[in-house]
């Protein structure tokens, strides 16, 4: 059998090569690609490497898209992504774990255009919506696939002659048994507050955090440096220039300066 291959972004989580590493895939079959200066996959790249894994005896099997990157907050393209997908063959991922709330929203949820081509998606409403630690979803249009992949039948638990409907089990679909229940925490939000009122919370969230690149711009970039001129979802990114710094040559040693203080 050839080893598998999987493909994420240069600005992915890092859970992926975590996981190629705890899988037996090995962490140098997990491929990085290259991403744009807005920090979204770039599908030509993409379509590179998997032509060259397979070059290299690998068997591409499986990408990640992210949708809203840790740093810059970036959405991948998931349509022309869910292009290279279709044409290899290859189970097509959304990392959404930051971005997957704006489904909720009413003037942004264009982010996720495409969702609908994918295989699987990961949301955390504990990210964007502030739901308790932990509140993780996992959905996947594979039916049955979780318990194809994860039950061990044993004749002490999962029993099959419950009173209600054992397809919501989760135990035997997991790797975990035992868990809490986390799934209450997001329904109790919903039922609280509904759908509506987590969009509005959202784009406004998104609207004040393009006031704040504004008033970044606003004060001329002796004292502030914003690493993109506009940003897709609500995270904003900028460098604070300190007095001891300012209006010095910005040269590579300059700029390590800069990074050490900031850091």
């Amino acid at each position: 059998m050839r080893p598998l291959a999987l493909f994420t972004s240069e600005e992915s989580h890092y859970s992926f090569v975590k996981a190629a590493h705890w899988l037996g895939l090995g962490a140098d079959n997990c491929i990085v690609v290259k991403t744009n200066e807005r920090g979204q996959m770039l599908t030509n790249d993409l379509e590179a490497k998997v032509l060259k894994a397979q070059e290299s005896g690998c068997e591409p099997f499986f990408v990640n898209a992210t949708a809203g990157t840790t740093v810059l907050g970036a959405f991948d393209d998931l349509n022309a992504i869910a292009d290279v997908c279709e044409k290899y063959g290859l189970w097509l991922h959304v990392d959404a774990c930051l971005g997957g709330s704006a489904l909720l929203s009413y003037r942004n949820h264009y982010l996720l255009a495409g969702l609908d081509r994918t295989k699987s998606f990961a949301w955390n409403p504990h990210k964007s919506l502030g739901a308790p630690l932990q509140c993780s979803l996992f959905l996947t249009r594979e039916r049955d696939l979780l318990t194809r992949c994860n039950s061990i039948q044993v004749n002490y638990l999962f029993q099959q002659d419950k009173f209600y409907d054992v397809s919501y089990d989760t135990g035997n679909k997991s790797i975990q048994c035992g868990r809490k229940i986390d799934a209450f925490k997001f329904w109790l939000m919903l039922k609280a507050r509904g759908y509506g009122s987590f969009g509005r919370l959202l784009d406004h969230a998104i609207d004040i955090s393009k006031v704040l690149v504004e008033k970044i711009k606003q004060r001329g970039t002796e004292r502030f440096r914003l690493v993109l001129e506009d940003y897709q979802y609500m995270n904003v990114c900028f460098w604070y220039i300190p007095k001891a710094l300012r209006g010095l040559e910005e040269t590579p040693e300059w700029r390590e300066r800069l990074y050490t203080v900031s850091n």
